[in-house]
């Protein structure tokens, strides 16, 4: 049993929350804080079975969150707050001597560009601590990396091909939403694509790569090459693979709609004046937007995010798929938050019992698949997010 502090009360904040309530025997003390303290209130309030306690804390101000965390004295801090303040939560943890999560890599404030470098480069300062810095423990990154682990161990000797294909094939009902941070998810979208291949990186442009792929359940629906954090950390980790991407379904609308509003301007994180102050245009728009956390209750359909594996078992080509499908009102209904929170919330629950478990728990900075992965999966078929897996299947591997 043991204490945690839960940083963001977004809608992955409100599922990860939820879910560690549900396990007073592993999470025996549970703190929410935000910027927004009334965001933490409501979403305890909706808490019956643990009292959570709130806070007010600016993640972005290393003092504050020091305070805070030695104010709760948890074995652990849950970052899901945004990607901009992984390392002042980090510099937080390493200063009051507790271990620390994140769901997603730093990117910098003003630049589109997001990658591992700056969080690895903590990985003396938390050995020499004895601390654990756990990276990426959402569901992409997180259990895609889970799943490739688990795949390297009992399916494919040799990764050699690995696609991470995600699908939402949901409906909010809205013209135009985004299912997690608005201000995060465009930027993801709108920079340049990247994949690897024979040891390097191959550049796109934004969307220039898509193709139907068949989603269990689901059917074929348009999937475009993106560039995603996991495949630097999986790549690095799995020396064998030849070629990683990422691919991630959007409706024609929403890609209407973006480029509107890139040719506008509206996605620009260039500050601009308007009416005697400076303001961000990607930030007015993300004002302008639904906020993600409020989508749930109407959204019809369903997730499905898998690995498509391609490599060698005792010394032949085998083939591999293993996936998820979360149904949005499914979701809504235990915990009131939407499946992309869901996907997202519920792997970070089942890291931080990893952690506290002692299962996953040594001294540095880590990515997932650098763990047993055995566990882990064991934890999402019992915690809402059960998974599939077909061996020996036909993979399209080619665009």
């Amino acid at each position: 049993m043991s204490k945690v502090l839960i940083i963001g009360a977004g809608g992955v904040g409100n599922v990860v929350a939820k879910k560690c309530a549900m396990l007073p025997e592993v999470f025996s003390e549970i703190m929410l804080a935000s910027r927004t303290k009334s965001k933490c209130d409501k979403i305890a309030s909706e808490i019956k079975n643990q009292t959570v306690r709130t806070a007010q804390v600016d993640a972005d101000n290393v003092p504050e969150l020091v305070a805070l965390i030695n104010g709760f004295k948890p074995f652990m801090v849950i970052n899901v707050a945004l990607p901009y303040q992984d390392l002042t939560i980090m510099d937080a943890c390493l200063e009051t001597g507790v271990h620390y999560m994140d769901t997603a890599n730093y990117e910098p404030k003003d630049v589109a560009k997001f990658e591992y470098s700056w969080q690895w480069a903590y990985q003396d300062r938390f050995k020499e601590k004895g601390l654990m810095a756990l990276l990426g423990c959402g569901f992409d990154p997180g259990v895609t990396g889970v799943y490739t682990a688990y795949a390297a161990k009992h399916h494919i000797d040799e990764i050699e091909y690995l696609d991470i294909v995600d699908c939402n094939a949901g409906d909010h009902g809205k013209a135009f939403a985004t299912n997690f941070n608005p201000e995060i998810n465009i930027r993801e979208i709108t920079q340049k694509g990247r994949y690897y291949e024979n040891g390097e990186w191959v550049e796109t442009e934004p969307l220039e790569f898509h193709k139907p792929i068949d989603y269990p359940n689901i059917g074929d629906r348009e999937s475009y090459l993106l560039y995603h954090e996991e495949l630097e950390s999986l790549v690095k980790n799995f020396p064998t693979i030849k070629r990683a991407r990422f691919w991630m379904t959007f409706g024609q609308e929403y890609i209407k709609h973006l480029e509107v509003l890139q040719n506008v301007g509206m996605t620009s994180i260039e500050p601009i004046q308007f009416q005697g102050q400076e303001i961000i245009p990607l930030e007015f728009l993300k004002a302008l937007l639904p906020e993600p956390s409020s989508l749930g209750e109407n959204y019809e359909g369903e997730t499905s995010i898998g690995c498509q594996i391609k490599g060698k078992k005792d010394g032949k080509d085998q083939t591999y798929y293993v996936w998820n499908n979360c149904s949005h009102q499914a979701a809504y209904d235990e915990v009131g938050g939407q499946g992309v929170a869901y996907t997202t919330g519920v792997p970070a629950m089942i890291g931080a019992m990893m952690m506290i478990t002692g299962e996953w728990m040594k001294a540095g900075v880590y990515n997932v698949e650098e763990f047993n992965p055995d566990p882990f999966m064991e934890m999402l078929n019992k915690h809402g997010l059960p998974w599939n897996e077909k061996v020996g299947l036909t993979l399209p591997h080619e665009y």
